[in-house]
């Protein structure tokens, strides 16, 4: 329990530093030096010193919003196996109370959002209850994947010890069609190209930032931190299905996993800085390509099992 506690801490303080790795990587393609690597920490530290302004329209859900988003996504990662280790908390059904948990941060996030009356920030809560959406179905028929091949709703059971390689042995290689899946799913669910551009300034073409334009101080600090820690969670489960832990070495297993964490986020830095962000009308396309392979990939399994 020590040592799982002891993780969950860790991945929280690391998710900052992963998240700069994308930063990096874009500045690389952009012939530029990019920002130090501890960049989020110095943003954090500077969001959590100042102070916040309210607007006179807003009520008790904006400063609600960014204090359970942050609860949210780290309740959910009490829940997540990192590196193949036993998480802090794991009960048959966890799946489902995970996805419904990461569903009630982002309808405080959008809540919030709407609590300014603001119509731009309005504009952007419409568009992150659409999206989300589909993901939550991509999401759903992993689940119902994970659930034939393993006949479990547990988070433990899909990445814990040596279960991603005993997903890999049962479905093969229809599994790089969840994996692929999940990373669209990644680059919607935190608001990356091509689907959102967390770094543009248009309140027009925003997604997720211009639902926090009126946050300031700690409250943005808590969101940041949120997202930093949203990301994390799904680049681990991504870095546990492509390279899958060996729990009789731990040190070795450790390694392999942080090694194919950085992979994953180089690779979001890398289609950040190679592809153009879509269209809105375009982008629900995009996202249901994630829907399209998870379904394949069950039905070419189901095959395969009969």
């Amino acid at each position: 329990m020590i040592e799982s506690f002891i993780l969950w801490l860790l991945a929280i303080l690391v998710a900052p530093f992963f998240s700069a790795i994308i930063l990096k990587v874009k500045a690389f393609f952009g012939g530029k030096k990019g920002p130090p690597l501890l960049i989020n920490y110095f943003t954090l530290i500077k969001l959590l010193k100042k102070g916040s302004v309210y607007s006179t329209s807003t009520t008790f859900l904006f400063k609600l919003g960014p204090m359970v988003s942050l609860g949210a996504i780290l309740t959910a990662l009490m829940f997540l196996p990192i590196a193949g280790y036993r998480p802090l908390f794991s009960f048959a059904g966890d799946v489902i109370f995970i996805l419904y948990l990461l569903g009630l941060g982002r309808f405080l996030t959008i809540a919030a959002a709407m609590d300014t009356a603001s119509p731009f920030e309005g504009m952007g809560a419409a568009r992150e209850a659409y999206f989300p959406i589909i993901c939550e179905a991509s999401l759903f028929m992993v689940l119902v994947l994970f659930y034939l091949l393993t006949e479990k709703l547990q988070l433990a059971a899909y990445f814990g010890g040596g279960q991603p390689r005993a997903l890999w042995q049962a479905a093969g290689s229809p599994l790089l069609f969840v994996v692929i899946a999940f990373f669209i799913v990644l680059l919607t669910e935190n608001s990356r190209v091509p689907v959102d551009d967390p770094a543009t300034h248009l309140e027009l073409t925003m997604i997720h930032e211009v639902m926090v334009l009126d946050h300031s101080g700690p409250d943005l600090g808590l969101i940041e931190l949120g997202s930093f820690c949203k990301l994390f969670f799904y680049a681990s489960m991504i870095a546990t299905l492509i390279v899958p832990v060996d729990p009789g070495q731990p040190a070795l297993g450790m390694g392999l996993y942080l090694a194919a964490l950085l992979v994953v986020y180089i690779a979001v830095g890398v289609t950040e800085s190679v592809m153009a962000r879509y269209r809105m009308d375009q982008v629900p396309k995009f996202v249901l390509t994630s829907f399209a392979l998870a379904f394949f990939a069950t039905v070419i399994t189901l095959e395969f099992v009969r």
